[in-house]
């Protein structure tokens, strides 16, 4: 199957999951999101809703931010990365590889860990 190869670019960037950008002297400013197509974007948001019990890398996603900015904006997080892969599979032509539930733990391993040490430096 033939596919033009702008086809990614422009489903990812026209669609309502990209917010704006607003800065000013180092300070983000709020920003709305594009409204892009309707009918996507219902179905991004129910797809990324339904993800929120699953133990892969999708479901952690949307309880970490979830516990932070809300369930509604936790939808829009995990749509906005379900957009994200769909765009690298296609460029890249590659078969879709979960990073795991524990990728954030993963990440911040080291962090924790001395963060630890300096608590228990500090107890004595």
């Amino acid at each position: 199957m033939e596919t033009d190869s702008r086809l990614p670019h422009i489903y990812v960037h026209g669609q309502p999951y990209f917010p704006g950008h607003n800065e000013s002297a180092g300070k983000r400013k709020s920003s709305r999101y594009k409204k892009g197509k309707k009918y996507l974007r219902s179905a991004l948001t129910e797809a990324a809703q339904s993800v929120r019990g699953s133990k892969n890398y999708l479901g952690a996603l949307y309880r970490r931010t979830a516990g932070r900015k809300g369930k509604k904006k936790a939808a829009i997080v995990v749509a906005h990365a379900m957009l994200r892969i769909a765009y690298y599979l296609l460029t890249r032509k590659e078969m879709y590889v979960d990073l795991g539930e524990d990728y954030f733990d993963k990440q911040r391993q080291v962090s924790i860990v001395r963060h630890s040490v300096r608590r228990l430096e500090n107890l004595g």
